[in-house]
């Protein structure tokens, strides 16, 4: 059965507290300075009051210090914080480079408390002030996402201004996810504050303890899906999502920046960690050392499904190519995809690439008249169409035309960059207030690939599987790979009962069962981890051999995702790629 709350026990000598007032008791007796850091999506007046009032009924004076009201004016702030390459975008921006002392121009200098009292500091930057404690209170992003698309949510360091999606994605993230990223060696406890009523808190040492754990060890993100315009209705039917959302269209499986691990003993008492920091605090042992050295601690793939069952057509657009994406936009890598097909309705089809007798100039005309005037296009007239057939990969490199059309669940089997879809066309549909789409067709129209066509397109991005090695009741299969794109695509076909190894060769590698009931996968350490239909899981490079055992009445297919070795160092780590021996684990673990 699907997993919608897949979670981790802590290490032994963790200690979790639930609730305000076993939170409150987590701290020290007599004066002290607490300072909590955060993101500004935390409703950061109500902790302050919930810790006062319970410090408060033990007889503790409490002082408090808002950091956002010291930050610099909101002029400054967007000028130290707006790149100029992207000043003038209405979309997107550059990812800010800021440290976010630079959201300050001067720091508070309160007294120290003395006697039974605390000075609780509070707030983005809270760490700046000399403490004595340090504790991060944390929302998972679709919480800020979901508020700053209510008009509710606000931007870091404009907590006067209504709150703008483009200045969230590209500025304040990468600001606290660096600044987060520099606390967490230090922390002496981090609260899950989801619930405001329920918070939990883990203590430093616990989570440091319990993350080091799970970098060494399969471990699963906990999925949720999104609404919007084109979402379909098959997670809500057969996963258990949100029944009473509009749709489900984005499911985030494993999407890095935004993705979190739950650690606790049961659903009453857990904190939802950030996945980032597995590679954070643990980058070889999670990624590989090759992997590392080319992406740091950058967690390079994503899976997520798009769901259009009974939903509508994705728009047509492409990714930033490689120096665009990385001048433009200031990621250090870019956007391929590939869609893997996991169920497909009658005369479902995907869109990928330029027709052979497509006339760009026309293309520009089209979208552009569709974008100005409203005038419906066909899309199908420039971009080929093929049958939408379950079990098929679409290669999809940055800069090729594509779409998922209606009726289709596709896995997203990507590069992590997901917040660039250079829009075409997207069938002169409104949003969810009714307004039009946005439509950033000039970066499409500056990034389309013009050069693969054709039989092209159908020969390098609709590959057949190749057997790469085959055992008694399985096989594995190479879907997809192309030499501009840095990830590959693997498939297990397991019989009934069939039983399979691998083996990580120090790169990290990703699985999700798109066929049958079930897998067990195993581990040389003794770990065992189920991995049921639809579910998502990574396996540490640490993890090294491994076995996948198929559960169930009936066969079993099981997605592979990992990073190609790097050409001009080869695999990097001196341990043999089982695709290249067929014979390299028969033997088992």
């Amino acid at each position: 059965m699907y997993r919608l709350d897949p979670r981790y026990a802590p290490e032994p000598g963790a200690v979790l507290a639930t609730g305000w007032r076993d939170v409150a008791a987590q701290l020290p007796p007599g004066p002290a300075t607490l300072a909590v850091e955060g993101p500004p999506t935390v409703d950061w007046d109500g902790l302050a009051a919930r810790l006062t009032e319970e410090l408060s009924a033990c007889g503790t004076t409490v002082r408090t210090l808002d950091l956002r009201a010291h930050h610099a004016p909101p002029a400054t702030v967007r000028r130290r914080t707006e790149s100029a390459v992207t000043a003038d975008d209405p979309y997107y921006a550059k990812l800010a480079e800021t440290p976010l002392r630079d959201f300050f121009d001067g720091l508070p200098r309160p007294e120290r408390p003395n006697g039974h009292e605390l000075l609780l500091v509070h707030g983005p930057g809270a760490s700046f002030v000399p403490h004595d404690v340090l504790w991060y209170a944390d929302l998972p992003k679709r919480h800020a996402e979901a508020a700053v698309a209510a008009g509710s949510g606000r931007n870091l360091g404009l907590p006067y201004e209504e709150a703008r999606l483009r200045r969230l994605f590209y500025i304040d993230w990468p600001v606290l996810d660096r600044h987060r990223d520099a606390l967490v060696p230090r922390l002496d406890g981090w609260l899950d504050v989801q619930d405001r009523d329920r918070p939990t808190y883990i203590d430093g040492a616990g989570l440091r303890a319990t993350l080091a754990g799970l970098a060494r060890r399969p471990v699963r993100t906990r999925p949720y899906f999104n609404s919007t315009p084109w979402g379909g209705h098959w997670a809500q039917r057969h996963l258990g999502f949100d029944p009473g959302a509009r749709n489900t269209a984005l499911g985030y499986e494993l999407i890095a920046p935004e993705s979190g691990v739950l650690i606790g003993a049961h659903s009453g008492q857990q904190a939802e960690i950030p996945f980032a920091l597995l590679c954070v605090l643990h980058p070889g042992e999670f990624l590989g050392p090759e992997v590392t050295a080319r992406f740091g601690t950058s967690f390079p793939i994503r899976f997520d499904y798009l769901d259009t069952v009974d939903g509508g057509n994705l728009s047509v657009h492409c990714h930033p190519r490689a120096r665009y994406m990385r001048e433009r936009f200031g990621w250090p890598y870019t956007q391929h995809e590939t869609y893997y097909v996991t169920l497909a309705g009658p005369c479902a089809r995907v869109f990928l690439g330029l027709r052979e007798d497509a006339d760009p100039a026309l293309f520009r005309k089209e979208v552009e008249e569709a974008a100005h005037d409203g005038t419906p296009m066909a899309p199908e007239d420039h971009v080929l169409t093929f049958p939408a057939v379950q079990g098929r990969l679409f290669m999809i490199p940055a800069g090729t035309p594509h779409a998922s059309g209606a009726g289709n669940v596709v896995l997203e089997i990507s590069a992590t960059p997901y917040l660039y879809s250079l829009r075409f066309y997207d069938w002169l549909r409104p949003d969810a207030d009714g307004r039009p789409r946005q439509l950033p067709y000039e970066h499409g129209l500056a990034n389309l690939e013009t050069e693969r066509r054709g039989d092209a397109v159908a020969r390098d991005l609709v590959q057949e599987p190749r057997t790469l090695r085959a055992g008694a009741g399985w096989r594995e299969e190479l879907l997809g790979a192309l030499d501009e794109m840095f990830y590959e695509v693997r498939r297990y076909a397991l019989d009934r009962n069939a039983v399979a190894d691998d083996d990580t060769a120090g790169r990290f590698h990703v699985l999700n069962v798109v066929e049958g009931e079930a897998v067990m996968l195993h581990t040389a350490a003794g770990e065992r981890h189920l991995l049921s239909r639809a579910e998502t899981l990574t396996v540490p490079a640490a993890v090294g051999p491994y076995r996948l055992a198929a559960v169930g009445e009936s066969p079993v297919a099981v997605v592979k995702a990992l990073v190609r070795p790097d050409p001009s160092t080869g695999t990097g780590t001196g341990t043999p790629d089982p695709s290249a021996d067929p014979d390299h684990l028969r033997g088992g673990t």
